[in-house]
């Protein structure tokens, strides 16, 4: 029984239920038994835990979780305190720094929990991974999950704005109510892809602009020091 702790729970109720996410369910328990696999079964869902659906006033759109050891925490692009900010993370706090002119985080802070503090939903559109495989759980069924979770957000009334960096993530346009909220894309930020389209989109400040425009609190993209 999932329990997420706030309104997801109610909203997604009748998904928790369904035939595909029962099959899904019985996927993860068997690779979790028999593989390593990332984040620990209790983090899957820390992105909905932090950010409850009415809060919600960004959503960043990743793709799998990070499959190597001590990174994933079931937010995308987070990584725990302590862990070394990995390659797609670097090139985001590059282009805050351009875009806001904010001092990059010490390399060893990735962790963008103050961020969904806000109202900053961190989701991946495939919320486990096994280790250094990635993709490895695309298609078992998640991105049907996830999919509803942005028919949601994109049904209320209230704007917000949708980041969508690589294909996995922009092939969700479709779901969004583009007369209603603000989508901002761009390539992944991925090194091998970084420099084709993901530099100087301005996302942060753009982001910032549409909410402070509908009478939102900007977000905050800075990071506190760790202790």
């Amino acid at each position: 029984m999932v329990n997420i702790g706030n309104s997801w729970d109610a909203l997604l109720a009748d998904q928790f239920a369904s035939e595909y996410y029962q099959k899904l369910r019985a996927f993860l328990i068997k690779e979790y038994r028999e593989h390593t696999v990332y984040p620990a079964a209790e983090n899957i869902f820390s992105a909905l835990k932090i950010t409850a659906y009415e809060n919600v006033k960004v959503v960043i759109l990743g793709q799998d979780p990070y499959h190597e050891p001590g990174q994933a925490h079931g937010m995308a692009f987070s990584v725990m305190p302590g862990v070394q900010q990995p390659p797609s993370l670097v090139n985001i706090f590059k282009e805050i720094r351009d875009d806001l002119g904010l001092p990059m985080p010490d390399k060893n802070n990735g962790y963008l929990v103050p961020w969904a503090k806000q109202g900053v939903l961190l989701l991946n559109t495939s919320l486990t991974v096994r280790e250094h495989q990635a993709g490895s759980h695309r298609g078992k069924g998640c991105e049907i999950l996830t999919d509803r979770i942005i028919e949601l957000l994109s049904e209320r009334e209230d704007p917000m704005v949708f980041i969508l960096w690589g294909r996995n993530a922009r092939n969700k346009v479709p779901l969004i109510d583009i007369s209603r909220h603000m989508v901002l894309e761009g390539q992944h930020p991925s090194p091998l892809s970084a420099y084709g389209g993901f530099f100087g989109g301005r996302y942060f400040s753009k982001a910032n602009a549409f909410l402070e425009a509908n009478g939102k609190a900007p977000i905050d993209w800075s990071l506190p020091e760790i202790n």
